[in-house]
């Protein structure tokens, strides 16, 4: 093993970060106010209101979370198609209230088996240009979501499966009404590849290459054909049968075509996880490990503010200035040493409360560090690794879910930009997530973790939650948003466990984020404040547009509290 020294030596090095004309997050069509919802029996809380029906449907029936899961999931394949469908990937936290037991399911995306680590260079050893790279076949991963929501309903399902999936053929024969918030996203990502490819520009814009317009009526029967497929076939037509044929072909498109094989699809699996946890306050929080660097971060940073008072200090300047020290030492580490660790030796005790405790005596509550050096955390094996700051693109949705049995679910699901590879076929949107690999495989000598490998599944951000107070769920949150993600669901716990507010309360709240650089205050009127008194305590400060999608879940004895992010489209269904 190389001399832990030589590892730290590294962490100091320039990051590695794809600069280039990156797509902006999505951009925050309208903020609409929203009350917290109460429930006794049930609720869903998802990105659309279709979508949050027909998991009210599913659960009124008697349905359990994860049946609810996969009619939410198709349904929102169709009304929110930018963001999530069976071309993509996703992360899953399950609570079995008959086992008493919360496990994790990794359905994201894989590489083609053919790919190595030079697969985003071109001839002369480059990074490729960034949407050279993403518009087009060879950005595909191997979609898990729909075998994903397969293994979910196998494991704790209770309807059967072809009801699960017509409410979603019913909308997609009938239409839709296209919502503002998609027509939005129509337009913006028009000339970013969007009208690239026939069967997408067939769609998504009307006979004059115009962007359809919010309350256009929209059908998809292609989608319909293939939901009917699913319905009777399960995943195996998809991954084995006659949409894989297709996928494999529109892989292979005459633009930047990929290497994607029928075998790589057929080999796909659902990888059952222990999901992550550490202990806060009285609180055990528990999110997605890797191929995510979601629960471990979102960990890190809570792990590093135990050591401070945050119910005392309240919320204000002084706390946000800890939360963003915390979150810099947090990302150095995440930057440093976290992929896929089926494929990458990661080191032991991130989330160990003394190398926390250790990390946390760094953090200076009357100075800002510029920014923060990876740790030294307990650790065996760990490879020699070069730092990296890929980030994926906040094109992603979330949903939570608590069933009458008292099943529940925290699910983040995605196809990584909006709209994804703009690769289309069969009525769903191909995925771009091979992007989120460093596209430099080593620096001076020194690998990336996040390098790309046959097989291997791109690092992720996603952070589906799932608090526990004594053993038991008391607090499903998570969000879409890309790298931010880590900061909005952090954020949140910290304002819903410390400060005691109602999950909506903590879903309005103004954003600030740090990724190991400037710190983003979230660009609306209520945090001009903030932003002034962070700026004179030197903080380098940027104001943006941070589109988060938190939905999230209190449970407790006075029944269920549903939250719904305002800067989108969702809504929460429950009795």
């Amino acid at each position: 093993m190389a001399p832990l020294f030589a590892v730290l030596a590294l962490a100091s090095l320039p990051v590695i970060a794809m600069a280039q004309d990156r797509p902006a997050p999505e951009s925050t069509a309208a903020i609409e106010p929203r009350a917290a919802m109460t429930a006794t029996k049930w609720i869903a809380v998802a990105a659309h209101p279709l979508a949050a029906e027909a998991g009210r449907e599913v659960l009124a029936s008697g349905g359990s979370a994860a049946d609810a899961a996969v009619a939410v999931q198709l349904v929102l394949n169709l009304v929110e198609p930018q963001s999530s469908g069976i071309g993509g990937g996703a992360f899953a936290l399950y609570w079995s209230a008959a086992e008493g037991r919360l496990t994790s399911f990794d359905g994201r995306e894989t590489a083609p088996m053919a790919a190595d680590e030079d697969y985003w260079l071109d001839e002369d050893g480059a990074p490729l240009p960034f949407w050279e790279a993403l518009v087009g076949g060879r950005s595909v991963g191997v979609p898990g979501t729909l075998k994903l929501l397969e293994e979910l309903h196998a494991r704790h399902g209770r309807i059967p499966w072809p009801e699960l999936v017509a409410p979603a053929i019913r909308l997609a024969e009938e239409g839709f009404q296209v919502s503002p918030r998609l027509a939005h996203a129509i337009a913006e990502a028009e000339e970013r590849g969007l009208d690239a490819f026939e069967a997408t520009r067939a769609y998504f814009l009307d006979g004059n290459g115009t962007p359809l317009a919010a309350g256009s009526l929209l059908r998809n029967p292609d989608f319909a054909r293939t939901l009917r497929m699913i319905a009777q076939h399960g995943s195996s037509s998809f991954y084995e049968g006659a949409i894989a044929r297709d996928i494999v072909a529109a892989v292979r498109t005459d633009i930047n075509p990929g290497i994607m094989t029928a075998e790589d699809l057929a080999a796909y699996e659902v990888i059952e996880r222990d999901p992550v946890c550490i202990e806060y306050r009285e609180f055990e929080i528990c999110g997605m490990g890797p191929p995510s660097s979601g629960g471990l971060t979102v960990g890190q940073i809570l792990g590093m503010l135990e050591s401070f008072d945050l119910a005392e200090i309240g919320p204000g300047p002084e706390a946000e200035h800890l939360f963003i020290e915390a979150s810099k030492l947090a990302f150095a580490d995440r930057d440093l040493y976290m992929a896929d660790a089926d494929f990458v030796d990661m080191p032991e005790g991130l989330l160990d409360a003394d190398y926390l405790a250790e990390r946390a005596r760094v953090i200076d509550a009357e100075a800002v560090m510029e920014t923060a050096e990876a740790g030294e955390p307990p650790w065996e094996d760990a490879a020699l690794l070069a730092p990296d700051d890929q980030e994926e693109l906040p094109a992603t949705s979330h949903f939570v879910i608590v069933d009458e049995r008292g099943d529940m679910i925290s699910m983040t699901t995605t196809i990584e930009a909006g709209f994804g590879s703009r690769v289309m076929t069969n009525g769903f949107l191909l995925n771009n997530e091979l992007t989120d690999f460093s596209f430099v495989p080593e620096m001076e000598g020194a690998k990336v973790a996040n390098r790309v490998e046959g097989g291997k599944r791109p690092r992720s951000s996603m952070a589906p939650t799932v608090v526990l107070k004594d053993g038991e769920p008391v607090l499903l949150t998570g969000s879409p948003g890309g790298s931010a993600i880590i900061g909005y669901v952090a954020h949140s716990l910290i304002a819903m466990l410390d400060w005691e507010m109602d999950p909506q309360e903590a879903v309005d709240l103004p954003h600030v984020i740090n990724r190991n650089g400037p710190t983003v205050v979230e660009a609306v009127p209520e945090a001009d404040a903030l932003a002034e008194a962070l700026a004179a305590m030197g903080h380098e400060i940027e104001r943006a547009d941070l589109n988060s999608g938190l939905h999230a879940v209190r449970i407790g004895p006075e029944g269920l509290t549903g939250a719904v992010d305002p800067r989108r489209e969702g809504r929460a269904a429950g009795d």
